[in-house]
């Protein structure tokens, strides 16, 4: 019987195991330094978790580059952390942000596994995403009985099923406006979440980051973030709903640098494209016009943030190159 491993990998495995390495190098520095620094001993063995989850990881991805002869990213190793540092976030915040890195994980391994066909390469991301359920799960039964996880908004249960009768459905800009529906809410609402953390993290990036450059362009993107929280939190308010509150306070006053400024470049970075994609989603899901055409105005913004932030890692050899497609003209011409 025909061993299907030795299939060659095509793109798609190709470059989710590349990108999933990557990750999980930037996950293990970000937990040893946590590990370090917790205080709380029920957030302890969560931490914990993740320490062992993304070894393993790493060690399966290992193997599996090492017999396709295929180069293994260098990622992130313990020069880009100083676990030493004095404390630089809350336990709060780790909880908050692992969570975070859980709702990545469990999205980027369900499209790794819409595109996967080979056997060992489907197993292992379906065990990165039974380990982001089970990180999600963590996170959050421990803020419910800490009493610090943030709910959605309520609104009433409809008092029976209808349709769509009239234009007004998608009015947004003249004159009477529709409520939100709970799916624009729900985007929304979880817009507002991601960048109170992203603002969180880029704080404490900023005020402990060696160079100037990437001081000033964090200091940028916390401003996008904050100015996102607001455009966000007014829909809310509109709707007579609550926001959910910022992690502003979740950051000490510590400025000892922690990680090296190339892992807080690629962090930022994953964490803009991961926007992107949530801003995208919330577009597709917003018929009501103002509100879709408000993120189709803030999509170009992070972009260009994005792209500037890509011309100081290239600058200062900080962004690893995926694996790309032969150069066929080239290597006809050469």
């Amino acid at each position: 019987m025909e061993d299907k491993t030795n299939i060659r990998l095509t793109v798609a495995e190709m470059s989710s195991l590349w990108s999933q390495y990557i990750n999980d190098t930037l996950a293990s520095c970000m937990a040893a330094y946590f590990l370090e620094k917790v205080e709380d001993e029920e957030v302890r063995p969560i931490i914990e978790y993740v320490v062992k989850m993304v070894n393993e990881n790493l060690s399966i991805m290992k193997e599996l580059f090492k017999k396709e002869e295929f180069p293994i990213p260098i990622g992130f190793t313990d020069e880009d952390v100083n676990p030493k540092a004095p404390r630089l976030f809350s336990d709060t915040f780790m909880l908050m942000y692992f969570r975070h890195m859980s709702i990545l994980a469990m999205a980027a391994s369900s499209a790794a596994l819409g595109l996967a066909t080979r056997p060992d390469v489907v197993a292992f991301h379906k065990r990165v995403l039974k380990e982001g359920v089970t990180m999600q799960d963590m996170t959050r039964d421990l803020m419910l009985k800490q009493g610090t996880y943030i709910r959605p908004p309520y609104i009433s249960v409809p008092d029976k099923v209808d349709f769509v009768k009239k234009q007004h459905f998608l009015a947004g800009f003249f004159g009477e406006k529709r409520a939100l529906t709970s799916i624009e809410i729900s985007h929304v609402f979880l817009n507002i979440q991601t960048n109170a953390i992203g603002k969180a993290l880029i704080t404490g990036l900023a005020q402990t980051a060696n160079s100037k450059i990437v001081k000033d362009y964090l200091v940028r993107g916390k401003q996008i973030a904050q100015e996102h929280i607001d455009i966000f939190s007014d829909f809310l308010k509109k709707e007579d709903l609550p926001a959910p509150m910022g992690w502003d306070s979740a950051v000490t006053d510590t400025t000892t640098n922690v990680f090296s400024d190339k892992l807080s470049m690629c962090h930022i970075a994953a964490m803009i494209a991961a926007g992107v994609g949530n801003y995208g989603m919330a577009m597709a899901a917003s018929p009501r016009r103002d509100l879709g055409l408000k993120y189709a105005a803030i999509i170009p913004e992070i972009s260009l943030y994005a792209e500037e932030g890509a011309k100081i890692m290239i600058k200062h050899g900080w962004m690893e190159e995926p694996p790309q497609a032969d150069d066929r003209d080239n290597l006809i011409q050469n």
